[in-house]
């Protein structure tokens, strides 16, 4: 297997970031990711207790963006094909 099939997050086509999953992992890891923000979203509704609802999706995030960055392709900007 090539190194770049090894990638759970591919490189966007366009701009900066990456894509949808192309591995069983990053699927998993992207469910993980809403299922913790849906029960985010019911024990810290926003109308309850801003503050704690934004804090768990701002960590919450944050670690999406560091398993994207470990397990996905390295990130630069990118303008199509290249």
């Amino acid at each position: 297997m090539s190194p770049t099939r090894d990638y759970w997050f591919p490189a966007k086509r366009y701009g900066w970031g990456w894509g949808m999953p192309t591995r069983w992992q990053g699927w998993l890891v992207l469910l993980a990711y809403f299922v913790m923000l849906g029960a985010t979203i019911h024990v810290f509704g926003p109308d309850r207790h801003m503050g704690a609802f934004i804090l768990v999706v701002t960590l919450l995030s944050l670690v999406l963006v560091g398993v994207c960055w470990l397990k996905g392709e390295p990130p630069r900007w990118r303008w199509g094909d290249d």
